[in-house]
């Protein structure tokens, strides 16, 4: 089933952005669904590595510690942040997404947070103003992986890291397909369920084949400049939490 969502070229955020007006009031539910709730455990990993590095660097510098993070969608990685007392832009280029993100935080009363509607390519923000920049599931949506890296390399101060949370590629010879057939078979009927739109959740799929996962994302990083990569590897690869650090400056 090839998902109507699923562009390439200059058209991918027409059809990205399709998608999540479709199914952004089911969004959070299906991710509960289709993870069996895992996504959460591996979205906490992420948020205590942010904190395992902010403690790193406060012992050596204790300044404020700020965090972009894009392609928010309804706000889960931002939150979590801001609960920890970081001070957070969470960035999303879908209206429908980032108001639920808006409403959730709201009844939360958090200080340090704010949010932008942007997408990455458009976003204007000045070089070398965060400690550390986290993406969630957006950067396998990216028309352009590499600008989106190189962007996110200028926006980070030298010494900053860069967490990507997303989908891998597993390389297990019983898994690998077991993988590949949850994800055409059973997950766009979640899709179905609760959006009317198998094709929705089949998009999921159809992006993993044209994203680099793991690997490529850690070649990606290492070509942009950055150092200390590598990635943390959950249910036998299916999921990766991808991390670089900029260098240094040393005059």
């Amino acid at each position: 089933m090839k998902s109507t969502y699923y562009l390439s070229g200059a058209e991918r955020a027409e059809g990205v952005h399709r998608l999540f007006v479709k199914i952004a009031h089911h969004y959070d539910l299906i991710n509960d669904i289709q993870s069996m709730g895992a996504h959460r455990i591996w979205k906490r990993r992420l948020v205590a590595k942010a904190e395992i590095y902010r403690s790193l660097k406060q012992s050596l510098n204790p300044q404020p510690f700020h965090i972009l993070d894009l392609c928010s969608g309804t706000g889960d990685i931002a939150i979590a942040l801001a609960k920890k007392r970081f001070k957070v832009l969470g960035v999303d280029f879908s209206a429908e997404m980032l108001e639920i993100a808006k409403k959730r935080a709201s009844q939360l009363s958090l200080s340090g947070l704010e949010w932008k509607e942007s997408d990455v390519y458009s976003l204007q923000l000045p070089h070398s103003s965060f400690d550390l920049i986290t993406c969630a599931y957006g950067l396998r949506n990216l028309a352009d992986i590499p600008l989106a890296i190189e962007r996110i390399y200028q926006w980070l101060k030298p010494g900053g890291v860069v967490l990507f949370l997303d989908f891998g590629k597993p390389n297990n010879v019983v898994l690998k397909p077991f993988f590949h057939l949850y994800l055409k078979l059973v997950v766009p009927i979640f899709g179905l369920l609760l959006c009317r739109d198998a094709k929705a959740y089949s998009y999921i799929l159809d992006s993993l084949e044209h994203y680099p996962a793991q690997k490529g994302v850690d070649e990606l990083l290492r070509k942009t400049g950055f150092s200390e990569t590598g990635w943390d590897a959950f249910v036998g690869g299916t999921m990766c939490l991808s991390h670089a650090t900029k260098p240094m400056e040393f005059s």
